[in-house]
């Protein structure tokens, strides 16, 4: 376990640990509020061994910009008050945090009797191929969406918040720019090509670079699959893909958070590497990366959703791939939910201690 607990740095951002603690949709926050209980969640974690704490999504200032009223939101007054008491309990508890920046475009509200409180945004008036849903953005929509993401960062470094990470994977807004089957503009933020249809996202790297400044570590969440389709990919190729992270590096993205259904499973599998996609993103771009997906457990999250009990995994693999220098940050999100104490236990060789996910640690913030 000695390379999963040796420091990490970047810029301002300094790690006791590579662990990362993987944002988790948790809707917990009455009205987007978050409450003491959520602090208390996140400062349980940054006592017990968690090198990062990326939290849950957090809606920007858009009035569609989550699909559910108690997921909690990075603007307003209330809702800032709240961030601040939880930046707070983390570093009293000696952690790091950084929070997630979302809107989550194009997907319907999962409650049948609230709606947000104005219209949907997405790229071309699509929540999937083929799939009408509300109107494209017009031009002043997409300018004030790409402000919100920089005044969240804004706020974020005001409130003293470590890092700040936006959500740009699993089909919502900013990944369904990337997407061809969602965008379908024939303006400056559409284009035939994956370059040319990542200018959304990096209008907003770019935005919230010139809002934090040099020094201060952006994070982006990235992904091949969408929630609309597990079998997507946006880069085809590892020069296609070296494209497309380039043009993010390019407009200010410090960290590329590859998410992957199952972390062990090779990028591309053609060309006789087994490197994942976080091994492939630091391999073409040289920036730090997070590998995520199934760490610790068996099983991946979408089947542990639907109520599959998804039992301890050997690490042994993972270290593998992390001694080699695959990657530098791991991401770990239903162990860490279910088991507050997760990486304590496994800093200590405690592996007997270690809980199975059980859907029903989503009920409660333990």
């Amino acid at each position: 376990m000695t390379d999963l607990f040796t420091p990490f740095s970047y810029k301002s951002l300094q790690l006791a640990n590579r662990i990362v603690m993987a944002p988790m949709t948790r809707s917990h926050s009455p009205g987007g509020v978050p409450t003491d209980e959520v602090a208390a969640y996140y400062r349980r974690r940054a006592a017990a061994d968690v090198g990062l704490i990326v939290s849950e999504g957090t809606g920007v200032d858009r009035p569609a910009s989550l699909n559910d009223p108690d997921v909690p939101r990075f603007h307003g007054q209330a809702e800032l008050a709240g961030w601040g008491r939880v930046i707070d309990e983390v570093h009293a508890a000696g952690g790091v945090m950084a929070p997630q920046l979302w809107h989550v475009g194009g997907v319907k509200t999962r409650h049948e009797s609230w709606s947000p409180p104005g219209p949907y945004d997405s790229p071309s008036g699509l929540s999937r191929p083929g799939k009408a849903f509300g109107d494209p953005m017009a031009d002043h929509e997409v300018a004030d969406a790409i402000a919100a993401f920089a005044r969240a960062a804004a706020d974020a470094q005001r409130l003293g918040f470590d890092a700040v990470e936006l959500h740009g994977a699993h089909g919502y807004l900013i990944d369904q720019f990337f997407w061809e089957g969602t965008n379908e503009r024939d303006d400056p933020y559409g284009g035939p090509s994956l370059v040319e249809r990542s200018r959304f996202a990096a209008a907003i790297l770019a935005a919230v670079r010139e809002a934090v400044g040099p020094d201060y570590p952006i994070i982006i969440r990235l992904s091949q699959w969408k929630q609309q389709d597990y079998a997507v990919r946006l880069a085809h190729t590892p020069d296609e893909m070296q494209a497309w992270l380039g043009a993010l590096i390019d407009a200010g993205a410090d960290i590329l958070h590859c998410s992957q259904r199952r972390f062990w499973e090779p990028e591309f599998p053609d060309d006789g590497s087994d490197l994942n996609f976080a091994g492939w993103a630091k391999r073409l771009t040289g920036r730090p990366t997070i590998t995520v997906g199934s760490v610790g457990l068996s099983g991946d999250f979408i089947a542990a959703f639907g109520g599959e009990t998804s039992d301890p995994a050997s690490l042994d693999e993972l270290l593998r791939r992390l001694d080699r220098g695959d990657f530098d940050l791991v991401g770990v999100g239903r162990a860490l939910l279910q088991d507050p104490l997760w990486a304590s236990k496994v800093k200590a060789g405690r592996s007997d201690e270690l809980q199975p996910f059980r859907r029903e640690a989503l009920a409660t913030l333990s």
